[in-house]
């Protein structure tokens, strides 16, 4: 028994070394007082980003890294100058829908090589509709959800989330990943040999801290 529990430790004394590694200012910055209610990793990005378009597949990976009890957001911004705040409010509405209509995997990736890859301009919900729907996405039930209150709710939320960090000086640029409302992950000191392992491992290791 006391080997098993040995064998155990010697397991586990990695992992703890190499969590303890982490320091605030080099891997993270404090942007908060108080975590989340839930376990959260939130990704602030927008479609007009080219290196949020670089990023999104490692951020797929992420998701699925983290602990089943940790909820991953994906939050879209309107702020960036390649487009209208209403296009990128309706890209938004796009993100929540695309959730909702269970295909934001093959749909999101279209929406950002629509613009980065294709080279094409959204200009109307219409625009977006269309990708949704040479996606394989139903457009009648596309068209009810992205008039519907809940959908609407939950655009408004990622605006008042984006609002809420930008003011506290939190969000300036993206990709930018916060977790539990407090941690925002750092890359300067992340290892460039192991990046997105490394990444991996400290956004695991800040979902544990208070």
């Amino acid at each position: 028994m006391k080997r098993l529990v040995s064998l155990f430790a010697l397991i586990l004394l990695p992992v703890l070394s190499f969590a303890a590694n982490y320091s605030e200012g080099e891997h993270y910055t404090i942007v908060n007082d108080e975590v989340t209610a839930k376990p959260e990793v939130r990704e602030f990005f927008s479609f007009y980003c080219p290196h949020c378009f670089q990023f999104e597949p490692f951020m797929a990976k992420l998701k699925k890294a983290i602990p089943d009890n940790a909820k991953f957001e994906m939050n879209h911004v309107d702020f960036l100058r390649a487009a209208s705040p209403k296009v990128q409010h309706l890209l938004s509405k796009a993100v929540v829908v695309a959730h909702q209509m269970g295909v934001e995997k093959k749909v999101i990736a279209a929406l950002f090589n629509y613009i980065h890859v294709q080279k094409a301009v959204f200009t109307s919900e219409k625009d977006i509709r269309n990708v949704f729907v040479l996606n394989g996405a139903d457009g009648e039930k596309f068209d009810k959800l992205m008039k519907s209150f809940g959908v609407a709710s939950k655009a408004k939320a990622m605006k008042k989330q984006q609002d809420y960090f930008a003011n506290k000086g939190a969000l300036t640029g993206v990709p930018t990943v916060i977790v539990n409302g407090k941690y925002r992950v750092e890359l300067k000191g992340l290892d460039r040999n192991n990046f997105e392992q490394d990444y991996i491992n400290l956004v695991n290791h800040l979902l544990t801290l208070k």
